[in-house]
């Protein structure tokens, strides 16, 4: 081992996207290869084709003979023009006839359904995602790419469609709950997103009884009135059952809870392997004083600290990751499965790693008093939060303490030790992630302080409390020095032209802007009047309601108005956090992006070798589906903690809470309560003072005889008056609004 410088110069959750487009120096075109430009013409070429308004659709062989594309090369051009269709590019029509799929007003993408039926499909043509009324759904499932035609655009509101076409489905199994009717058996799925029941074919049952939670594999997913059918594939048992409620909610979103055994041996070679042979260019740093802050329960460590001052002004400061590329290669069967998961997932009662065990908790993990292998980025930085140099290194490093965030808050707040050589250097580490978060603060970057819940359990799983997750300083001071480095990675990705992998985040749709403006103006907080949000905007009108009583319900709105983040390959700029680039690199061992950013700085910026990864579309599809995951993954942590809150309810049956009105919809309104951070549905149908017509614009329902309303945000008094554990769903009866305080909207 040398002692040299290299060449180069939540929950788990460790840095936090706002939820745009601030476009990037660069963008693909820098990171296109002759191969990919060949392609990028080829493309050009075919829609430029299908776009002469003097031809109608073209069939493919009509396309290749305009466009001289060779008899050999024939069998890679249609090939290619279903990948475009997939894209969404171009849609075949009848008589399997191509034409530009803008021109004939259809759009794809994934379709989200939400729980009354109805579809958004997300597209990426710049504009508000497509909304779908449930009976112009056809047979699509929540997760499907779909071809929808856009049927029309009400001013204010998100564009309107049909489905017209299932590209690729998003899942072939289903779990519900099995019923044995007169004539037929059926499984009634648990995720009510999913409307329509699945007919089990005779003989298919697995031996399931009335009531069993079972997995069924579709085998139709139906036409018209005709719906889906299936076989089941597992019994998993009954949902009063311990344990069966968290297994329900895991094989509804595909989380497998164990690896293969064959894979399980995989990893165990690969880790000998790693461990053996540390590589040319390991720099041993094993002197520096490093050390993890994590969940006091956490069992893998992705990330470390360092800090050393360099003279009176400046410090290096070093962010240490685990180095699982080095022990995980591309395309070996543990990368195949990595890829697949894409994620960890933190289930209410457990966590279900990306990495079996042996890599994840065992050699890759920064446990301290090991050392481990990490790739670690130095930075250097004056007392304001600039970054004045950095560097990357294979280094083998030794953390001496593994923290959490509770004890690194004592250490901060002058209330524990560790001991004087951990505590002073915490204290400096926090004084620069000030002046860090400062700085991006300062530059627009939003901090949306929205409450999480944890559920307790005691040893047998069931629910004891439930408590709002505390945000320490000690969070964010991992925080910030996670969300720099990310930066300062991406930064570099697009300087030197490298394929690799963003995390974007793009601008609000203008019609979400103006529905926000004018809810918000309810409360008197202003909206610019303009069609695009900037980052500085929406922080001011964060900083209005700071410390007002409608602070959460203010920073939910705005979170809801944001687009979600995401993956690509494409950097447009990170929105939330007012930056022109961010790529995910400080969590490598929980998160499959990140693995992806590691091999690219690993075999470029350290040891200047070829890039690993040379396909632009093979990479994109790539980054779309470790988005799937990760939507997927947050969905079944959501799943999973609803469970326990409805368990945790229904001892409450009768009992009366305070909460406010968290969302309102034509079928009633929904309430966070406030002793315990529980959301429930007062319906409609039990508010029987009154006949309630609903205001969407407004977020209010209002009664026609009486004239009283219940607005979002509004303050009441509710009954817990039913749970339905199979529905995950809690229904309150309201028994009064209470007075509206000064500063909120009044009828």
């Amino acid at each position: 081992m040398t002692r040299r410088r290299g060449p180069g110069g939540s929950g788990r959750r460790r840095e936090r996207d706002g939820g745009g487009r601030s476009r990037g120096r660069n963008g693909r075109g820098r990171r296109s290869r002759e191969s990919e430009s060949g392609w990028s013409e080829l493309e050009a070429k075919i829609v430029e084709t299908l776009g002469d308004s003097s031809r109608g659709p073209l069939k493919s062989k009509d396309l290749a003979t305009l466009l001289s594309i060779e008899p050999s090369d024939y069998r890679g051009f249609k090939q290619f023009l279903l990948s475009m269709e997939k894209k969404g590019t171009i849609y075949r029509v009848r008589g399997h006839r191509y034409a530009l799929s803008s021109k004939i007003d259809l759009v794809t993408g994934p379709v989200s359904m939400t729980r009354d039926g109805h579809g958004f499909v997300r597209v990426g043509d710049g504009g508000s995602d497509v909304y779908v009324p449930a009976h112009r759904l056809e047979n699509a499932l929540d997760g499907d790419t779909v071809v929808v035609r856009i049927e029309g655009r009400p001013r204010g509101r998100s564009r309107e469609g049909a489905v017209v076409r299932v590209l690729e489905r998003a899942r072939e199994t289903i779990v519900g709950t099995f019923h044995e009717g007169r004539r037929v058996t059926f499984a009634r799925p648990l995720d009510r997103r999913m409307r329509r029941d699945v007919l089990i074919t005779q003989g298919d049952d697995a031996g399931a009884e009335e009531g069993h939670v079972v997995v069924v594999r579709i085998t139709s997913y139906g036409e018209g009135r005709v719906g889906p059918t299936g076989t089941v594939v597992e019994v998993l048992g009954y949902l009063s059952d311990p344990g069966v409620d968290v297994l329900a909610v895991a094989h509804g979103y595909g989380v497998s809870l164990t690896f293969p055994d064959d894979l399980v041996i995989e990893a165990e070679q690969a880790a000998e392997r790693g461990v053996a042979d540390p590589g040319p260019d390991r720099v041993d740093r094993t002197e520096l004083l490093a050390f993890t802050i994590d969940p006091a329960d956490a069992k893998d460590h992705d990330d470390a600290l360092s800090i050393q001052a360099l003279n009176a002004d400046r410090v290096e400061v070093g962010v240490h990751i685990a180095d699982v590329s080095h022990f995980v290669q591309i395309d070996s069967p543990v990368d195949v499965e990595a890829a697949a998961r894409g994620t960890s997932v933190y289930l209410v009662d457990r966590t279900v790693p990306m990495l079996p065990p042996v890599l994840s908790n065992e050699v890759c993990s920064l446990n301290p008093g090991e050392p481990r292998f990490a790739l670690s980025l130095f930075l250097t930085l004056d007392r304001e939060g600039r970054v004045h140099d950095r560097r990357y290194e294979h280094t083998l490093i030794e953390c001496r303490e593994a923290l959490s965030y509770e004890q690194a808050q004592e250490v901060l707040d002058g209330e524990g030790s560790i001991n004087p050589e951990v505590d002073e250097a915490l204290r400096s580490l926090d004084d620069h992630a000030r002046a860090i978060r400062a700085r991006r603060i300062e530059r627009g970057a939003l901090d949306l302080d929205l409450p999480e819940s944890k559920v307790i359990l005691d040893a047998q799983g069931d629910p004891v409390d439930i408590r709002r997750r505390e945000r320490l300083e000690a969070h964010r001071l991992i925080e910030d020095y996670m969300i720099l480095a990310n930066e300062v990675v991406a930064n570099d990705l697009e300087a030197k032209g490298l394929m690799g992998m963003y995390r974007i985040h793009e601008d609000p749709a203008p019609e979400k802007v103006e529905m926000l403006a004018e809810t918000l103006a309810r409360y008197g907080v202003n909206v610019p009047q303009r069609r695009r949000l900037k980052p500085r905007d929406v922080q001011q009108i964060l900083a209005a309601v700071r410390g007002r009583h409608e602070e959460a319900l203010v920073n939910t709105l705005v979170l809801r108005s944001l687009r979600k983040a995401r993956y690509d390959t494409t950097n447009v700029g990170h929105f939330g956090l007012a930056s022109e680039g961010y790529a995910h690199f400080t969590s490598p061992i929980r998160r499959y992006p990140d693995l992806v950013v590691h091999r690219v700085v690993s075999a470029c910026l350290v040891r200047g070798s070829a890039e690993p990864y040379r396909d632009l579309d093979a990479l994109t599809g790539l980054a779309e589906r470790c988005s799937a995951r990760e939507q997927s993954a947050a969905e079944a942590e959501r799943e999973s903690i609803a469970l326990k809150k409805v368990e945790y309810m229904e001892r409450h049956l009768g009992e009366e809470f305070h909460g406010r009105i968290s969302g309102v919809t034509a079928f009633g309104f929904f309430v966070t309560l406030e002793e315990v951070y529980v959301e429930g549905l007062v319906h409609v149908s039990g508010m029987l003072d009154d006949y309630y017509r609903f205001e969407e614009r407004q977020h209010v329902l209002v009664g026609e005889r009486g004239g009283k309303t219940y607005r979002l945000g509004d303050r009441v008094l509710v009954q817990v008056a039913r749970v339905d554990k199979e529905a995950r769903h809690i229904d309150f009866a309201v028994l009064r609004r209470m007075p509206r305080e000064r500063s909120e909207p009044h009828d």
